[in-house]
């Protein structure tokens, strides 16, 4: 695994796009906080759709800290909208 600072890894994206190309997990950090993870897709021969996207979904579940319901999802889109005008 190689680790990377969001510093670092905006100074040094083309390493970090070999680095998940030669199958190595790239995870970035903000502060010391896991943020991000870059994978290759070379593996994925097809989009997943259906009931493999529906257990792909499920065997990779969001943290706790980013579950929100669909009614605090709504608000926050309809919050955005107003500060269009």
């Amino acid at each position: 695994m190689s680790t990377y600072s969001v510093l670092d890894a905006r100074n040094n994206l083309s390493r970090l796009i070999a680095d998940a190309q030669s199958g190595l997990e790239v995870v970035i950090t903000n502060r010391g906080v896991p943020v991000a993870q870059i994978t290759s897709v070379a593996s994925v021969d097809a989009p997943l759709t259906g009931a493999a996207l529906a257990e792909w979904i499920e065997a990779h579940p969001l943290p706790a800290r980013l579950v929100r319901s669909a009614a605090e999802i709504d608000a926050q889109i309809a919050e955005a909208r107003e500060g269009w005008e």
